[in-house]
Formats: C-alpha cells, sequence, structure tokens
C-alpha cells in the first residue's frame, strides 16, 4: 500500500508554522513526512531557511509520523556529525527515521569557504561519506582519510534498528550507482518516462528497498491563483543540472529565473485547482512503482492545501 507524505520545506515556511502544518497533516490523513536540509532558500521570495536537524526532533515528538531528510554530507557537514545526528533521532524514535544522502548544491555548502568541487569528485566524496555513516551507525570506530578526514570516530549511543540510508538521484545514471549503497531510492517529479528509467535504473542494478517520489504541487480555488502561487515560489526551480547544483546564491538564482514564464513553471509543478486532476497525476507515479510518495505544495500558505488533499485527493488514492 502506497506512503503518502507531506514534505516539509524549510526554504519557504518558518520553522514553527511548518511544525504546525507537519501536525496538521497527520490530522488530516498524511502517512508520513520529510523534510529538506538547506542553509540558504532558493529565492529571496521564500525567504526562509530554518535548521532542520533542530526541527526534525520537535516534529518527531509532535507527531505520530515517520520521518526523512535529506542531507547532504561531506563539506558543510562532516560525516561523524551526520552519523551522530541519525543515531540520536533513531536511538529516540525507533524505526521512525530515514536519511536519503546526496551531493549537495553550492548554495548551501559554500558557506564553509572550501572550493566546491566538480560533480565526479562530489560523488566520490558521498560515496565515502556513506561508508563512513554506515560503518558508525553499525558500531565500528572509523578512522578514514580521503576526500573526507575522520579520526577514530564511535557513537556511543546507537539506535537498536538502524535507520535506511536511501540514494538521492534524478538521472538513470546517479539511480543505477546508488543501487551499489543504498537502502531505497528516492527522486523528484519529472515526465512520467523520465521517472521510469530512474526506477528501472535503480532496480536493474540490483537496488534494494522502497522507491519514493517527492512531487511538486500547486493548489488553490482557481488555476490562476494556483499558477501564481508556483510561479512566485517555484521559479527558481526549473532549471536542470548544473544550474541548481552550482549556483551559489538566492539572489543569482532570482536573477537567472527573472524571465522564467508560468507555462515553464508548469513543467516541474503539478498546477491545477481540479483535486480529481492531482489525484489521477499521483496515480500514475504510484503505477510506476513508487511506494512513498511525498506531497509538497510550493505555497508558503499550507493549511487549506493539507485539509483539500486530505479530504478529496488521498481517499481516492487509498
Amino acid at each position: 500500500m502506497t506512503t503518502f507524505g507531506f514534505h516539509s520545506s524549510h526554504e519557504q515556511i518558518h520553522p514553527a508554522e511548518l511544525l504546525k502544518a507537519v501536525t496538521r497533516a497527520e490530522q488530516a490523513g498524511f502517512d508520513a513526512a520529510m523534510s529538506s536540509d538547506h542553509f540558504s532558500p532558493w529565492s529571496k521570495r521564500q525567504g526562509q531557511s530554518g535548521f532542520a536537524w533542530s526541527w526534525l526532533g520537535a516534529a518527531l515528538q509532535a507527531t505520530n509520523l515517520p520521518f526523512g531528510v535529506v542531507n547532504a554530507p561531506g563539506q558543510r557537514y562532516h560525516p561523524a556529525i551526520i552519523a551522530q545526528a541519525i543515531g540520536t533521532l533513531g536511538a529516540m524514535y525507533p524505526g521512525r527515521f530515514w536519511a536519503a544522502l546526496g551531493s549537495g548544491e553550492a548554495s548551501n555548502e559554500h558557506i564553509t569557504g572550501d572550493r566546491w568541487p566538480r560533480k565526479e569528485l562530489r560523488m566520490r566524496r558521498l560515496r565515502e561519506c556513506v561508508d563512513v555513516i554506515r560503518a558508525m551507525l553499525e558500531g565500528e570506530e572509523v578512522s578514514h582519510q580521503g576526500l573526507v578526514t575522520v579520526d577514530r570516530a564511535r557513537l556511543w549511543t546507537r539506535p537498536e534498528v538502524t535507520p535506511n540510508l536511501v540514494g538521492a538521484a534524478v538521472s538513470p545514471e546517479t539511480a543505477r550507482w546508488c543501487a551499489e549503497w543504498a537502502d531505497g531510492l528516492i527522486t523528484v517529479n519529472a515526465p512520467v518516462d523520465r521517472l521510469r528509467e530512474v526506477v528501472d535504473a535503480y532496480r536493474d542494478a540490483g537496488g534494494r528497498g522502497k522507491a519514493a517520489l517527492q512531487v511538486h504541487v500547486s493548489w488553490a480555488e482557481s488555476d490562476d491563483e494556483a499558477m501564481a502561487i508556483a510561479h512566485d515560489q517555484w521559479r527558481s526551480n526549473v532549471f536542470s543540472p548544473p544550474v541548481p547544483w552550482d549556483l551559489e546564491t538566492a539572489e543569482l538564482f532570482d536573477v537567472v529565473s527573472e524571465n522564467v514564464s508560468p507555462a515553464q513553471v508548469a513543467e516541474s509543478v503539478n498546477v491545477s485547482s481540479d483535486l480529481g486532476r492531482h489525484a489521477a497525476r499521483i496515480k500514475e507515479y504510484m503505477d510506476l512503482g513508487f511506494e512513498e510518495i511525498y506531497l509538497h505544495h510550493v505555497g508558503q500558505e499550507q493549511s487549506a492545501y493539507i485539509d483539500a488533499f486530505g479530504a478529496k485527493v488521498l481517499p481516492q488514492l487509498r
């Protein structure tokens, strides 16, 4: 049975309001939740970026939902610290927490002042981090010298149930690579044919665990309002890699997205006032084999969306 989750977007919503939103989502019938982990928003208009790991402890305590986070270890975060964070939440909330690990974006990582590596080095660094984190979660004392350095790191507080380490991928090539080490896969909505390629690449390479999908939606009482919300909040997020990987500031994202049209935004966000249309699109994703679908309304006001999808969309899908 498919899990339908609520995506918690720290880039757009103050963490106190986001906590209210995820609590409301649980009450409305959402099964799970996931969280972004950014230092910077994608646009000055979004205007937030709370610290995900502080918020996750509060959210896990305030709800009974399972939670995940998408994290990029290796530059902004030392992998031993991420292992400790994962281990502590896993120990406090057994079986309710997972972490998806990816190679990151410069907009979050440039703050260290270190050089932003080219993609192949970021992938190698990520794999080193994955191995460090997994070994520490399994109780090993880890020392490592490579693209990251670790000296005699050991977790003294460990979870009884080891949280899954999920691979974050947007291309078939990365999905295939994730199959070497990941306990599951997560990707983001794209054309159906492209999503099929990503899932097939992961499974064909022997990828285990569940396949999850984050879906961007914009819903309002009218199509015009839904489109205005999406264009205001998400037009800086329509670009293909390497643009989102390599731009360093929200201001730069605003400059390059200045002339993005509403039609271009609609290629990345499911925009409609018709709840039946949203349900039909989500059903297409379910038919691709995604066992977990995390819905992200790209607007900053979440309550009406949560109530509408909880009452009218989720029941159509179950």
